[in-house]
This record gives C-alpha cells, sequence and structure tokens, in this order.
C-alpha cells in the first residue's frame, strides 16, 4: 500500500532543514515529488554546533530542540506551499531531528526535536525515535540510510557502492547476490567544514576554494588514520566528533583543507577496499558532491565515480526522503536496520508514532 510522506533531516553539518515529499510503499515503489531546504540562522546554527560538541546546560538545549521544532514547522509549511498538489496527499511525517551526541560504543544516541508541534500543526501522524530501538537490540544506531539505497540501486550492476558524505561518510555495498554492507567510513565534511569556519570566517569551503589552493600533507592523514575506528570494518558508526583528533594546525589554511579532503577519501577508500569485493561505480550523495577536490581525490582512488543526479536523484534532499520511506516502512512494520547495516541482533523496526488529539 503506498502513501505520502514527508521526510525531515537536521544534518550533522547544522545548517538548515531539508524537507522532502515522497510516495512509496517503503520498498521498492518510489516516487519522488520534490524537496526543499530551510536553512537555519547563523545564531541558531552555532548554537546547535555548540551543543553537539560540549555540554551545555540543559535549560539552553531545551531552548535550542523549541527553535529546532519551530524551524521544522516552517520547512513543512514551506515544502506544502511549494508543492500544493502533493500536499493534499500526505498521510504521515518522518521526523529525524538534530543529532547532538552519538556514542555507539556506549549505546549512547540524543537527538533533540519535538515532534508534538508536528503533529498538533499538521493534524498528521509523526514517526520519531528512528535510532534507539536498533542500539537497545546491539546495533549501533546508523547508518539508516542503506536500505533506502539497496531499494534505490536495486537494479544496478553489481557490485556497486552508494557513499553519503555529509558531516560524516557512509557506505552502503551491494553484492552480486543482494548482499548488503554498510556503515560509516570516517570524517565526511564535518572537519573541512569547521576548518573553513575557524581560519577563514566562511561556513564551508565554498567552491573548494581553499583546498584547490593547497597541498596535501600526506604525514598528516597517516596520522589521523592511525586510529582504531580506522582499522575496524563495517558495520560501525562515528559521531561527527569523533575525529576531532585530526590535527592539521601546523598548516597553512589551504593546505590544512586539502588535507582534510585527504582524510575523509582515504578513509572511504580504506574502508570500501575492506569489503568482498570493489564496486564498479562509487555513486555519491550528501553535502560532499559539491566539493570538487574531494570528488577528484575520490576518482582517484577508485576510478569511476558518480554524482547521484546521473539517476535524477538529488544529493541534497536524499536523506530527508529517505526518512519518508523509512516512515512509511515503519508502518508497514518492516526492518529499518539490519545486522548487516548496523550490526544489531536481527532486523528491527525502530521509530515511535505519535498523534496529537
Amino acid at each position: 500500500m503506498t502513501k505520502t510522506a514527508i521526510g525531515l533531516m537536521s544534518g550533522t553539518s547544522c545548517d538548515g532543514v531539508d524537507a522532502a515529499l515522497l510516495k512509496t510503499d517503503g520498498e521498492s515503489d518510489i516516487v519522488f515529488l520534490g524537496g526543499l531546504t530551510l536553512p537555519y540562522s547563523n545564531d541558531l546554527r552555532a548554537r546547535l554546533q555548540e551543543a553537539s560538541q560540549h555540554d551545555v546546560p540543559i535549560t539552553e538545549v531545551l531552548r535550542i530542540e523549541d527553535e529546532v521544532s519551530r524551524h521544522h514547522v516552517q520547512a513543512i509549511h514551506g515544502l506544502l506551499k511549494e508543492y500544493p498538489a502533493a500536499a493534499k496527499q500526505v498521510e504521515l511525517i518522518g521526523f529525524h531531528g538534530h543529532t547532538v551526541r552519538h556514542v555507539p560504543g556506549a549505546g549512547l544516541t540524543l537527538q533533540i526535536g519535538n515532534p508534538w508541534p508536528l503533529a498538533k500543526e499538521f493534524k498528521l501522524p509523526v514517526i520519531s525515535d528512528f535510532r534507539r530501538c536498533d542500539m537497545a537490540a546491539g546495533g549501533q544506531g546508523a547508518p539508516l540510510v542503506a536500505m533506502f539505497h539497496r531499494a534505490l540501486f536495486a537494479n544496478e550492476p553489481r557490485p556497486t557502492a552508494v557513499l553519503n558524505i555529509g558531516g560524516v561518510a557512509n557506505v552502503t555495498w551491494l553484492g552480486e547476490n543482494d548482499e548488503i554492507i554498510a556503515g560509516d567510513s570516517g570524517p565526511g565534511c564535518g572537519l573541512i567544514d569547521e576548518w573553513a569556519q575557524a581560519m577563514a570566517d566562511l561556513p564551508h569551503d565554498r567552491d573548494g576554494r581553499l583546498a584547490l589552493a593547497g597541498k596535501i600533507d600526506q604525514e598528516t592523514v597517516e596520522a589521523a588514520l592511525s586510529t582504531e575506528f580506522f582499522s575496524q570494518p563495517l558495520p560501525k558508526a562515528a559521531d561527527r566528533y569523533d575525529f576531532d583528533h585530526v590535527d592539521v594546525s601546523n598548516l597553512s589554511v589551504e593546505d590544512g583543507a586539502a588535507t582534510l579532503c585527504a582524510v575523509t577519501a582515504e578513509a572511504v577508500y580504506r574502508a570500501v577496499k575492506r569489503l568482498p569485493a570493489m564496486p564498479a561505480h562509487i555513486w555519491v550523495t550528501g553535502g560532499g558532491v559539491h566539493h570538487p577536490v574531494l570528488m577528484q581525490l575520490l576518482e582517484e582512488r577508485f576510478g569511476a565515480i558518480k554524482n547521484i543526479r546521473e539517476r535524477g536523484l538529488n544529493p541534497d534532499t536524499l536523506e530527508a526522503e529517505c526518512f519518508a520511506w523509512l516512515a512509511v516502512r515503519h508502518e508497514q512494520k518492516l526492518p529499518l536496520t539490519i545486522p548487516e547495516t548496523t550490526g544489531c541482533d536481527q532486523p528491527r523496526s525502530g521509530g515511535t508514532t505519535i498523534q496529537f488529539g
């Protein structure tokens, strides 16, 4: 049974809320109906980053959560206004919230975002709390996009892989006999964004200008990848701030940006190299597709990489579309995670449904 759902994602880049409309049966029947991004203000973005890195007062976390929740409401209103025909068909909302802590080794995760204002405003069921069921079942709680990747690339020649580069990078590997293995490979654009913000007063390395002007310090790359995380096989998961040990402070602004790009690309390559077979193609999604140096470094390592736009998909809203798909999947009582994608004990259908009134 197909349903039209709204999916929402606030990524660890803290840049805003992605909202998307999707019609799906929670399996292979997937129709994309539109999406948009509503950016956060500079103030809210800075406070979200502070809460994600440091132990801020609980009252401040509650204030941030309230602002983030109201921002999601605004994003949905904008989405419904932009796509009025699809708006009339919406039956539920998939609400991820914003991750401020993810410590899979300790079974801890926290996504802030109050689903009740959304349920009240739109008179629709809201599915949230997607990660904690998986973690209670021994899983890493991430990545949640792997099953969606498999549904989207079901007819792609195997083996193939989908690389999602957000604040953290994650890989979904699809084998010739429908095998699937997924996990976080390491940093995505998170370290590059932080470096651009701190050293060049830029929200991110726009158009790769910093990295394009720099040179890679290979010694720093090797030091960054020497920690235990990078030697572990998939599935595995990380928090955006698990890679703060990566130190480029002795480099110029430009060389630091280039070196951080190399850390991300090499971490992806080493994670994929440990999988049963090298993929014929790497399909790339997420904010990382917009960074030319990062894409070039990936191409040097893998030979063939492709932006998912070549498949008619939107790399900027794919995660939001995923949470619409997961919401429908939750209603159908289908698994959101399996042992091969998160390390949980058995296929698990997580999430919680709330409805106002």
